[in-house]
């Protein structure tokens, strides 16, 4: 489908990174999108910033923390991961290329800026299970367990599955990203695996970015999180 797409607008940087992001969730190969990345740079580099959050997710999905630098100032004051409808802060980006150069103190810094941020969105929409659930996360990379635990449930909470199952599927998704994050491995192996059998399933966590975001770092080497993992390989069946 995306292929028909850009053989109309051959030129639309938009659906051409969306068709490079194909064989990054389907095979979890970042390769294409990095392709598809450089030739924009090349050839409409005053483009890029409409992509700089999917060029970012790449480049912490290849462990390139000079990329990630780069996609975060093509950014400029926008989020630095759009998910359906999680967003993520720059502040929040920054604070995961420090954690990726192995600097906490940088990262304590920009993860406490995007806290005093998300405290903001939370409040300003009460009852909202995403912003809630990134409130969550920014806890848990700040080590505040319980904070992060009883945020993430809420989350999960505000969004049942009968509403909304790919939202729901999300609070499933980042809720165990949460856990792994505080060292609650097997609530983490828990709920992704009740997102795998949820009507949102492997359309929020893919193979790829099972297999290659470092988000899922904490949960490498259990035969759980592998099993999880081949199981997010095999092709969906639609019903």
């Amino acid at each position: 489908m995306l292929d028909r797409v850009l053989s109309i607008v051959p030129n639309d940087v938009a659906t051409k990174a969306a068709r490079a992001l194909i064989d990054f969730d389907w095979k979890a190969e970042t390769r294409p999108f990095r392709e598809t990345i450089y030739s924009i740079l090349a050839n409409n580099s005053g483009a890029i910033s409409d992509i700089a959050d999917l060029w970012f997710e790449c480049a912490l999905a290849d462990r390139d923390p000079m990329a990630a630098e780069r996609a975060l100032v093509a950014l400029g004051d926008n989020p630095s991961w759009n998910d359906n409808i999680v967003r993520l802060s720059r502040s929040f980006g920054e604070g995961l290329l420090a954690r990726m150069m192995k600097d906490e103190a940088r990262a304590h810094a920009a993860f406490t800026k995007a806290r005093l941020e998300q405290e903001k969105v939370v409040q300003a929409q009460p009852g909202y299970g995403p912003a809630l659930c990134v409130l969550g996360l920014i806890d848990a990379a700040l080590g505040r367990k319980e904070e992060a635990l009883q945020e993430g449930r809420r989350a999960i909470e505000l969004v049942p599955m009968e509403k909304d199952s790919i939202t729901a599927s999300q609070m499933l998704v980042y809720f165990a990203i949460i856990a792994a994050w505080v060292g609650e491995k097997d609530t983490a192996l828990q709920y992704l695996a009740a997102n795998a059998r949820s009507a949102g399933g492997y359309y929020v966590a893919s193979y790829g970015a099972l297999k290659l975001h470092p988000f899922w770092d904490p949960l490498r080497g259990d035969p759980r999180f592998e099993k999880l993992l081949q199981e997010a390989k095999k092709p969906v069946e639609l019903k």
